[in-house]
């Protein structure tokens, strides 16, 4: 400030005085009004980019793809170019109610969740008053409830299995529906699984912590998951080796560069007669644990590890860090020989038993 400004700015200062007003609060309050005048001119896509911009950092690439997704396709296109500030829950809940009459009832409910975190870093940042994401939280339709469909019958496996291994496709995505129930991983993970993660004289197959359904820092810096590898299912990584390079995809789509997708495994179901309402991909992991507790004897705690499932409560979370390697090793073998003899029409109970019996009589629990 040069000394004429200075000059300027006690005279101002002191006419203020003499009229009765406190020079200081008559500061703040342009301050505040400057601020007010901001806010008003923050648009919605103005706030939402820096609230991308905060948090993109600890945001996983597929967590981030599902923001941006709903902001671009949904939010962007009605209120995006309007200023926050003058939004009002009928705004939001327009833009919603559009995306769930569309038959996305689970978007919508994620566009209304993105909108609100966008309103609360505009709250907090003096850009708008509130978040009028809660007003229309009772104006969606409830949430229904959804499981991936899954056998778990052991008679009915057994035709599933069977069903499996008749399958008249591709060699390629024969492999895989035949290796699927043996292994029950995640679909992502045995679809784009490469050779490069199999140690097949180990018999063992370790998925990196980039491909796990993990937090950001978890696939970052987290340990790669490992699956023991049963007879059985190195028998039919040894039938597919000569069709693959070192470390290309073990199930290898018509893309090059490219492993088969859901879909191809979706539409060998529905060929085999299981419909996605009987049995998904997904469900094969309900599948084989609810046998392998029900059935076969072994512990949650054991078939929660082959699963690779988070830790329910952070702490215990944060302190267990046992992997029951050598009970996971014994039971994916006693599993592999329990789906054998359903595939051959042994009854549930007999097959329970010889698969035990395949391991000296004792299935380790």
């Amino acid at each position: 400030m040069t000394l004429q400004e200075a000059r300027e700015a006690a005279a101002a200062a002191k006419k203020l005085k003499g009229q009765g007003v406190d020079p200081a609060e008559a500061k703040q309050q342009a301050k505040a009004a400057a601020r007010q005048r901001e806010a008003r001119s923050t648009t919605f896509r103005e706030a939402a980019e820096a609230f991308v911009a905060k948090w993109q950092s600890s945001w996983s690439e597929s967590h981030t793809q599902r923001q941006m997704g709903a902001l671009k396709n949904h939010l962007f296109p009605f209120i995006g170019e309007r200023p926050i500030a003058e939004l009002e829950p009928p705004d939001l809940l327009e833009v919603v109610l559009r995306v769930e009459k569309n038959g996305a009832p689970d978007m919508a409910r994620r566009v209304r969740q993105v909108a609100g975190q966008v309103f609360r870093y505009a709250v907090s940042h003096g850009k708008a008053q509130r978040d009028i994401s809660a007003d229309i939280r009772d104006a969606l339709a409830p949430r229904q409830q959804r499981h991936y469909a899954a056998i778990t019958d052991p008679a009915r496996f057994g035709e599933f299995l069977r069903a499996t291994r008749g399958y008249k496709g591709h060699f390629v995505v024969q492999c895989a529906l035949r290796l699927a129930p043996l292994v029950f991983q995640r679909p992502s993970e045995l679809r784009c699984a490469t050779w490069a993660e199999i140690d097949l004289d180990a018999a063992m197959w370790a998925i990196p912590a980039a491909r796990m359904k993990r937090r950001k820092y978890g696939k970052e810096h987290g340990k790669p998951h490992p699956v023991p590898l049963s007879r059985q299912a190195v028998n039919i990584l040894r039938e597919l080796r000569p069709l693959a390079n070192s470390a290309g995809h073990i199930f290898p789509g018509e893309r090059k560069g490219r492993p088969i997708s859901d879909n191809t495994i979706r539409a060998a179901f529905l060929t085999l007669g299981f419909a996605s309402d009987e049995q998904t991909f997904h469900g094969l992991r309900s599948s084989a644990q609810s046998m392998l507790m029900e059935r076969l004897g072994f512990s949650f705690e054991v078939t929660d590890a082959q699963l690779a499932h988070s830790k329910r409560d952070p702490l215990k979370g944060a302190y267990d860090r046992t992997e029951y390697m050598e009970q996971r090793c014994a039971m994916m073998q006693v599993w592999a020989d329990y789906c054998d003899a359903l595939a051959d029409g042994v009854e549930p109970e007999r097959a329970a038993e010889r698969a035990k019996a395949a391991k000296d009589g004792k299935a380790q629990q």
